[in-house]
């Protein structure tokens, strides 16, 4: 039988089936990408084929994976020569960046760009918590609209607490499946919570003593739209790092650098 997996825990893996039905599942022996070196070698988002186990438990074995159309991954941050996988199978990512609390980091934007330009994954880069925003950060946000718009990007500015930007996103979100990142505490969840509050979508307060956020999300996981679509829930990501590439990856995938 075959499913879609909607939640990776590293060692167990949720299979969503065509009929609904979610069985907890495990992977035979060892799988590979590409002859990349993986923490999870299965990635939310992957189509799988199982086996039953024969236990008492209804328990799945994951035989196979499924041709991927696309996968995002990163570097481990634990484990600097591997690398680990955020999803696979996307239509779109929607990046959620903040001007204050935290603090925005254009590199960031740039480094998340260099994991979806690969693939020609369409990034919209989402300004979140606009309402606390200074006319600074605003005449700031203008000119990173400008910039990021000329190579193609779609800039939405977006606060859950005025709904700036939430009916704009809920459009874009119907019928794709996206994946939502960020780095802690740019209010990932609480946005998406505001768009589709039947969620419940665990949200956690700015450290005072860092001035960073918290990880709240320790695992993707997919997770069904009223409106239509799927979006995948993924942990803060605090650094981006590409030791795995050559310069020229790099340079390939700035869009600016191309001409």
């Amino acid at each position: 039988m075959t499913g879609i997996v909607i939640k990776s825990t590293g060692s167990w893996y949720n299979v969503r089936l065509p009929d609904g039905e979610i069985i907890k599942s495990r992977i035979a022996g060892k799988i590979k990408l590409d002859g990349l070196k993986l923490t999870n070698p299965i990635a939310v988002g992957d189509e799988v084929t199982l086996e039953m186990e024969d236990s008492d438990e209804i328990r799945g074995i994951i035989k196979s994976i499924s041709l991927r159309k696309n996968y995002i991954v990163r570097q481990s941050p634990r484990k600097k020569h591997q690398l680990h996988f955020l999803a696979s199978n996307v239509d779109q990512v929607l990046l959620i960046v903040t001007m204050r609390d935290p603090n925005l980091k254009v590199g960031f934007i740039d480094r998340f760009l260099i994991m979806t330009e690969p693939y020609s994954i369409p990034a919209i880069i989402v300004f979140n918590k606009s309402d606390i925003n200074t006319v600074a950060d605003d005449l700031y946000y203008e000119e990173l609209k400008k910039i990021y718009t000329k190579i193609g990007h779609l800039v939405i500015k977006a606060s859950s607490v005025t709904k700036e930007g939430l009916k704009e996103i809920q459009t874009l979100l119907k019928d794709k499946t996206t994946l939502i990142a960020g780095q802690s505490g740019v209010g990932k969840s609480t946005l998406v919570n505001a768009i589709e509050p039947t969620l419940h979508l665990r949200t956690e307060e700015i450290s005072d003593f860092s001035g960073k956020g918290q990880h709240t999300t320790t695992f993707a996981e997919m997770f069904d739209l009223s409106f239509g679509g799927h979006i995948i829930d993924t942990p803060g990501i605090k650094t981006i790092a590409f030791t795995h590439l050559e310069v020229m990856d790099i340079a390939h995938n700035f869009k600016e650098f191309l001409p």
